[in-house]
């Protein structure tokens, strides 16, 4: 069966450190906390990436840039939304859109949801939505410990004229 559509979900949590910058939605959102990760640790990108992964069947985010291969050591996660858009596009798809909800009690995001908007939609060359949530002080990221995220994804078939 040829289904024009796809959908896609993705989750991502890392736990945060004092020191170094914490990066959220492609935005450095704090110059004093970072998440403790193989790469930059972005919970927003890394979900969207999953996201991508799971609607075209190809697994998960570990299984394309595996935390065991030191070549991602340091990496920022914008590499990994390019690199997967892009064998996306390839295979002759493309980000419809996507909605990716960030779970934090620290630092406050409101102030970076345009630019998050803007850097994931640019990334990912599709619409994204994003959204906050606290946790309401429930568990380590409701007690500002880590920052999650989960991402939902429609992707489309490009019509033969665009690939």
């Amino acid at each position: 069966m040829d289904i024009p559509y796809r959908v896609g979900h993705g989750y991502d949590i890392h736990r945060l450190q004092s020191g170094g910058r914490l990066m959220i939605g492609g935005v450095a959102v704090s110059e004093n906390t970072s998440a403790i990760a193989h790469s930059d640790g972005d919970v927003a990108i890394h979900a969207l990436v999953d996201a991508i992964l799971g609607a075209m069947g190809w697994g998960d985010i570990g299984q394309s840039f595996p935390n065991s291969d030191a070549k991602w050591k340091g990496v920022a996660s914008r590499v990994f939304l390019e690199s997967v858009c892009k064998r996306l596009n390839d295979a002759g798809w493309g980000v419809a859109n996507a909605d990716v909800t960030i779970m934090a009690e620290r630092p406050r995001l409101g102030p970076f949801r345009e630019a998050m908007v803007e850097a994931m939609s640019r990334l990912a060359e599709g619409v994204v939505n994003v959204k906050f949530g606290t946790n309401e002080q429930c568990d380590a990221v409701g007690r500002g410990e880590a920052v999650a995220a989960h991402a939902v994804v429609l992707v489309a078939k490009l019509p033969e004229s665009a690939q």
